[in-house]
C-alpha cells in the first residue's frame, strides 16, 4: 500500500514537473520558472557542446591547437561556474536562488556559442581565426 502511494506521489510530481515546463511562457510561480531557466540553460549548454564538437572536428589534425581550444574551454567553463555563483550569492538559500543562478549560466553560455559560431564561420585566409574554414 505504502508502494503505491509512493508511486502515485512520485507520477504527480513528473506530470506536475512536465506542465510546468509545458509552461514557461506564461510561467507564475518559482517552480515553473526555475524549471523553465534550468531547462533554458541545459538548451544553450548542448548548443555550446555541439559548437564545441564542431571545432575539435576541424582542429583534430591540429594537436596544439585543439590542446588550446581544450584548455581555453575548461578556463571559460571555471569562470562561468564561479561568475554565476557570485553573481547569484546574493539570494543564496533563497527560492528565486536556482532561477537566478540557471539565467546566469544560460546567459554566460549562450554569449560564449555566439563566439564559437565566429570561429566556425571564419573565412578562408582569415589570419586572426584559429579555426581552419570548412572545406
Amino acid at each position: 500500500m505504502t508502494r503505491t502511494l509512493l508511486l502515485a506521489a512520485l507520477a504527480m510530481l513528473a506530470t506536475g514537473t512536465a506542465h510546468a515546463a509545458d509552461d514557461c511562457a506564461n510561467a507564475q510561480d518559482q517552480t515553473t520558472m526555475d524549471v523553465c531557466a534550468s531547462e533554458a540553460f541545459q538548451k544553450s549548454d548542448k548548443q555550446l557542446n555541439d559548437l564545441y564538437k564542431q571545432i575539435g572536428t576541424r582542429l583534430k589534425d591540429d594537436a596544439d591547437k585543439t590542446k588550446l581550444l581544450v584548455t581555453a574551454q575548461r578556463a571559460w567553463v571555471a569562470f562561468r561556474d564561479a561568475e554565476c555563483a557570485f553573481s547569484s550569492s546574493g539570494v543564496t538559500g533563497g527560492s528565486v536562488y536556482p532561477m537566478i543562478h540557471s539565467m546566469c549560466l544560460d546567459g554566460l553560455t549562450q554569449t560564449r556559442a555566439k563566439d564559437l559560431q565566429t570561429y566556425l564561420a571564419c573565412e578562408e585566409g582569415d589570419l586572426s581565426c584559429p579555426v581552419p574554414s570548412a572545406q
